[in-house]
């Protein structure tokens, strides 16, 4: 018949398979895919390259994750939350452990955080140290964040008071455990 499409041959069979049947409607949903896509990871999953040892081994150096942007909308962060940390824009981040919630006193003894005086147990720590920092109150808007490998020198480690509005986020995919 006059006006259809011929039916076989392998060109139009390998059109159909690439764009369809209807090509305007593949057109319209591959936009849509892209601009859904743009948006999620723009606004809602930034990516992260993780750079350093400090949070090794639960994190290695130079793999990749996500920071869910949305993980804070309807709670606080809590206690053992990996989070992403803006340090100066949205292009530098840390990636850290919150140990200390606000109004908290945090310290370490023996290696040991401890919240307002008393050792907290750390199950996701691999490797113990002996690091001995003096108490810190926290303010009605920070968190303490603090990485995994204790290892290392605190004062080759950054660590601290973090603002609530510095957090950028959750880390999406848990680490090794």
């Amino acid at each position: 018949m006059q006006g259809e499409p011929q039916s076989s041959g392998l060109l139009y069979w390998l059109r159909v398979m690439v764009i369809g049947r209807k090509p305007k409607r593949t057109l319209v949903r591959l936009v849509m895919l892209v601009v859904v896509t743009t948006v999620v990871f723009a606004f809602v999953l930034r990516p992260v390259r993780i750079t350093g040892g400090s949070m090794e081994p639960t994190y290695h150096d130079h793999s990749i994750n996500f920071i869910n942007r949305l993980a804070y909308l309807r709670h606080p962060p809590q206690r053992g939350d990996v989070v992403g940390v803006r340090i100066t824009g949205d292009h530098v981040m840390y990636m850290k452990r919150i140990v200390g919630l606000p109004g908290e006193a945090v310290s370490f003894s023996d290696g040991h955080v401890c919240i307002d005086g008393v050792p907290q147990e750390e199950p996701y720590l691999k490797f113990t140290s002996h690091w001995e920092v003096p108490p810190i109150t926290l303010r009605s808007d920070e968190y303490y964040v603090v990485g995994d490998n204790r290892t290392m020198p605190p004062q080759d480690h950054t660590r601290g008071a973090a603002r609530l509005t510095h957090i950028s986020g959750r880390i999406l995919f848990p680490g090794n455990r």
